[in-house]
């Protein structure tokens, strides 16, 4: 029943997805921008890609089911116009960004609102899907780690390549934002430690799930193995070889590490996703 539930509910993880995608990587781009020397043909390719994955997640939006499907996750529809708005005002904003740096300007209005719209989408999304103001806080919390571990391990790989064509370009780069994916992972880590601790999920949750460390042993069990093994693990460790190779300016091995990097940030930000709208618990 539990893959049964994840499958039925593959449009709200797709939604995950690319929202997460849209807004890591527009934050990598503001930060990339404004404390690091990256170049502006890496900002405004990536900047693009915000936009595009965020156009992505609007349309993914616009074609959500009324309800989720066998699953203790309630929608509440008075939020959908807002959500949806807010998204598209934040690939307007993506836009508008991109064609300021192309310009070479810092843009700082534009790359706050472009957060702000970013971190409107995830609350929005809390109030939709998570209910109550403490389950929405997790929810938030999560979506937003995610978002920039998603989207940001993205754009470090994107980054990566541009060292193969800049060899002049500095390390300061990409070993800030390798630690900032470093970091990010840690901290989700930390998160899935204290979900499972406490049981947290919303109203209604799978009782298999919910009591302290059920979720490693319940019906769940696989779906929370694989998420603290291929999800968080796996790249807690590549994440602290990308850091160190690209310290010693190896940039071809950076990039090879961050290639698998993304797969498996993927894969966990899919199986997190999947365990919250397939059974309401958060990991």
């Amino acid at each position: 029943m539990s893959s049964q539930a994840i499958a039925q509910n593959l449009a709200f993880i797709n939604w995950t997805l690319l929202t997460g995608l849209a807004l890591g990587c527009f934050a990598i781009v503001v930060l990339g921008r404004l404390r690091t020397g990256a170049t502006r043909g890496f900002l405004g390719f990536t900047a693009a890609c915000a936009a595009t994955f965020g156009a992505l997640a609007w349309l993914s939006d616009t074609a959500l089911p009324a309800a989720v499907v066998d699953s203790p996750v309630v929608v509440d529809p008075a939020w959908q116009t807002p959500r949806q708005v807010a998204q598209a005002l934040f690939v307007l904003s993506a836009i508008a960004y991109l064609i300021a740096i192309r310009r070479g300007s810092r843009a700082v209005p534009l790359a706050v609102g472009g957060l702000i719209l970013g971190l409107a989408v995830l609350v929005l999304g809390a109030l939709s899907w998570a209910g109550g103001p403490v389950d929405g806080i997790s929810f938030l919390t999560q979506q937003g780690l995610l978002a920039v571990a998603t989207g940001g391990v993205f754009a470090a790989m994107i980054l990566g390549h541009w060292y193969l064509v800049t060899p002049k370009l500095p390390e300061q780069p990409l070993v800030v934002v390798s630690r900032l994916l470093l970091g990010v992972i840690i901290a989700l880590t930390v998160l899935f430690v204290i979900f499972a601790a406490t049981g947290a999920g919303v109203p209604g949750s799978d009782p298999g799930g919910t009591a302290p460390f059920a979720i490693l042993f319940g019906p769940w069990a696989l779906f929370a193995w694989l998420r603290l093994i291929v999800g968080l693990v796996f790249p807690l460790v590549v994440s602290w070889m990308a850091l160190q190779t690209a310290r010693t300016r190896s940039m071809e091995s950076a990039t090879g590490l961050l290639y698998i990097n993304v797969g498996s940030v993927a894969a966990g930000t899919i199986l997190a996703a999947g365990v919250f709208f397939g059974a309401g618990l958060f990991i």
